[in-house]
């Protein structure tokens, strides 16, 4: 009987949590696993009984974060604790990165040597690039999603990465054709603070669109942790949205949408990937644009990023733009041609993240956890071979939300 890997793991957003959860269901393929840490609904689907509630570390921006300070604090000093305490054969932190950050720094501090890897990459490729040596001490190993970043990680002396695909290759798929009619997909985000921004500008998307020829309906996909908020907040809108939590509803509104309205994260990797035509925005906080103007950043969505062009647009700024982002949806769907470069992009994306690069070709996350574990006794040893680590290369010019 071979001994379950107790993993400490710890995701604090709904994008981590699916990642989270995929990453133990790989696991579990080979081995038995027992979980710690913190997580959401994925997490806690697989058995996880989280330290506190995910929502706690949803948060964006400067203003969100110095509001939420003290029980961050808290949260940190928490988690500290739970490791030493239970000496796992392994902690995975999830994205999160300046939690996951300081969590890592403290545990170093207080001598803990237990194995310690990332899963998501800090974008040190668009801020701040000097903070990858400093990662090193940190983290035995960096669990990549975007192909490029392994290089980049080498070439700024960082921890050793390797690309492990993003778990949305997995539950989506690239439409065969381009609907001529459907829902519009709204997707304000996913934190508290990101919603208190963006609902006001998909409540103007639905007041100026709900005639257009194409549009049939909206659908706003969201956190089940969210869901009542957002709620509250359509139910005072003019034009009816579809509400939903529900993953199995938000991937048919994927295979159904038109289009979509979006905020910059991972949702316009996951619409890409599904080959949903898309609009970009984001409402920054003044500390964030701050940040950003400072970085100069090309682009900000990650279709962007990974075509290093523009091929969705991107409307952000510390206002609304909803004038502007209105009338580049229009264009997009009064235009065939528009609609066709953006799709054969997607695919170029998706077939790219599929086979990974040259120098990091796409590995199993679980293969990489579990090279960190000793040989099963009176088994099959685990391969021990060092990370994928890529050759030096040219980062991409643009950056996604600084993390």
């Amino acid at each position: 009987m071979v001994d379950p890997v107790r993993l400490f793991i710890l995701a604090g957003e709904p994008s981590g949590d699916r990642i989270g959860a995929d990453l133990v269901r790989r696991l579990r393929i080979s081995r038995p696993v027992t979980l710690l840490g913190v997580g959401g609904e994925g997490l806690v689907g697989e058995g996880l009984k989280s330290l506190f509630p995910m929502s706690d570390l949803s948060v964006m921006g400067l203003q969100d974060v110095l509001k939420r300070a003290p029980l961050l604090l808290w949260r940190i000093r928490q988690t500290v604790r739970a490791i030493l305490a239970a000496e796992p054969d392994l902690v995975v932190l999830i994205d999160s990165q300046v939690f996951c950050q300081t969590v890592a720094e403290q545990l170093r501090k207080r001598g803990y040597a237990g194995r310690i890897l990332l899963y998501v990459a800090p974008s040190v490729w668009a801020w701040k690039p000097e903070r990858a040596p400093l990662l090193k001490p940190l983290y035995d190993e960096v669990l990549a999603v975007l192909p490029f970043e392994p290089a980049v990680m080498k070439r700024l002396d960082g921890p050793p990465a390797t690309y492990v695909g993003h778990p949305a290759l997995e539950h989506t798929l690239l439409r065969a054709t381009q609907p001529g009619r459907g829902p519009l997909l709204l997707l304000p985000g996913s934190r508290r603070g990101e919603l208190r921004r963006h609902l006001p500008l998909m409540e103007e998307m639905t007041l100026a669109l709900k005639r257009h020829p194409r549009i049939t309906d909206f659908v706003l996909p969201t956190p089940r942790h969210e869901e009542e908020f957002v709620l509250d907040a359509v139910r005072a809108w003019d034009v009816p949205v579809f509400v939903t939590s529900a993953s199995a509803r938000k991937w048919q509104a994927f295979r159904e949408a038109v289009a979509a309205v979006a905020v910059t994260g991972t949702v316009t990797l996951e619409l890409a990937l599904s080959g949903v035509p898309m609009v970009t925005t984001y409402v920054a906080d003044r500390a964030q644009w701050s940040r950003a103007s400072k970085a100069r950043l090309r682009f900000a969505s990650l279709p962007n990023i990974l075509v290093g062009d523009e091929l969705v647009p991107e409307l952000l700024g510390p206002q609304r733009r909803s004038g502007e982002v209105l009338a580049a949806l229009e264009a997009l769907l009064a235009d065939e041609a528009a609609l066709a470069r953006q799709r054969e992009g997607f695919a170029r994306i998706r077939a790219g993240m599929e086979k990974g690069a040259p120098e990091a070709p796409r590995t199993d996350p679980a293969e990489r956890v579990l090279a960190h574990l000793p040989a099963v006794p009176g088994g099959k040893a685990v391969p021990s071979q060092p990370a994928a680590a890529a050759s030096a290369g040219s980062s991409p010019q643009g950056a996604g939300e600084p993390d």
